[in-house]
């Protein structure tokens, strides 16, 4: 079971659970805990169903290939060009948000210099890509192990102080649907569906478990996302955006601790993962060499982050509101067109995927325009 499920629901787990889990008590406190949950497990089936039709059409197409690389066959020139932007710009601005994010936790445990943190982090990350899909799978099992224990150890010494009233008070209105993007960005690990099947095929596992460690990852981090506010709702109710800083004083000095580890494990784990995508991005998409690749992935976004691209919460709220959404739209078109080209498969069901489809299109076109209202000023008068 651990080889066929376990191992590769941790990778597409792995690259789930990041920045985006602590941005989760302080949105959900703020606009509805109840609202927040239902969302995550809503939201959990629905990417499932987007990584059942992503695995669909990497089994269909011959060759290995990347985001990029589907679309340009199944889309064309204007599908490269656009998924150049969704797909490889979004990579490179995750990654640097980890970049951003990461010595904030390890100060917490050791302290010491900004600049050497972040390095440190950058050389671990960049030296666990370089491994195959395989090994990278057990780097990922472990780390996500000691994510849950981590979050459960939060939850376990929080319960006692959690308010469950939100159950009963919980109103939903216009403003419950701020929490929908965030919740989209926590939530995401479309780009690393490739990397999943990649290791069904060189650990020669039966393809017919596939289906259900996709699902396993997909719902595990919805899980681990709840148990989490929920702990540290439980500490305190002065939840701070970053969810960490708002403890100080409530919480004990070892929980802050434990808080620094679980940052630095689920940033490391989507940042060894997210580079993986990304190298075989140019190596599969852009027929780069494989050395080449590696260069360009390490190098490139610590240069962008000296170069002063340095806005964390700028880059994590577009790339969230607008990247996202853009992307399974663009995904969804992918397999419209894999399947007729190619109707030949035994993975999913085509009929299940067509009944599907309008509802997962509308849900991000929805999405997608209420971010861009958002983000759009208001006139003035």
């Amino acid at each position: 079971m651990y080889k066929n499920i376990l191992l590769p629901a941790s990778i597409l787990s792995g690259s789930i659970i990041g920045a985006g889990i602590f941005s989760l008590p302080f949105v959900f406190n703020k606009l509805g805990l109840l609202a927040g949950f239902l969302s995550l497990i809503i939201f959990a089936f629905i990417y499932a169903l987007i990584y059942f039709i992503y695995a669909d059409v990497v089994l269909r197409t011959e060759g290995e290939h990347r985001f990029i690389g589907y679309s340009k066959i199944y889309l064309g020139k204007i599908g490269f060009w656009v998924s150049i932007f969704v797909g490889l710009v979004q990579l490179l601005l995750v990654l640097i948000v980890y970049l951003i994010l990461a010595p904030s936790f390890t100060q917490l445990i050791f302290g010491g210099s900004y600049v050497f943190h972040l390095l440190f982090f950058w050389l671990a990350g960049s030296l666990m890509m370089l491994f195959n899909t395989r090994k990278i799978a057990w780097f990922e099992f472990l780390i996500v192990l000691g994510i849950f224990s981590i979050i459960f150890l939060v939850f376990f010494f929080g319960v006692n102080n959690i308010d469950f009233s939100f159950i009963q008070n919980s109103n939903f209105n216009i403003n419950s649907l701020g929490i929908v993007g965030v919740v989209i960005f926590a939530l995401s690990g479309v780009m690393v569906v490739p990397e999943v099947v990649a290791y069904f095929r060189e650990s020669a596992s039966p393809l017919k478990f596939l289906k259900r460690s996709l699902l396993l990852g997909s719902f595990l981090p919805a899980l681990a996302y709840i148990v989490f506010v929920l702990g540290i709702l439980g500490f305190s109710k002065n939840v701070s955006v970053d969810a960490i800083s708002g403890l100080v004083g409530y919480a004990p000095g070892w929980l802050i601790i434990f808080l620094g580890c679980l940052g630095f494990l689920s940033l490391a784990s989507s940042y060894v993962l997210v580079s993986l995508n990304t190298r075989h991005i140019f190596e599969y998409d852009f027929s780069l060499s494989a050395n080449l690749s590696k260069f360009l992935v390490i190098f490139i976004p610590p240069a962008l982050y000296f170069l002063g691209i340095r806005g964390f919460t700028e880059v994590i709220s577009f790339t969230g509101s607008i990247f996202i959404p853009l992307e399974i739209i663009l995904l969804i078109l992918i397999w419209i067109k894999a399947n007729k080209l190619r109707p030949t498969n035994d993975f999913f069901d085509s009929k299940i995927t067509k009944a599907t489809l309008p509802f997962l299109l509308a849900v991000f076109l929805i999405v997608l325009v209420y971010e861009i209202i958002k983000l759009t000023p208001a006139p003035i008068l």
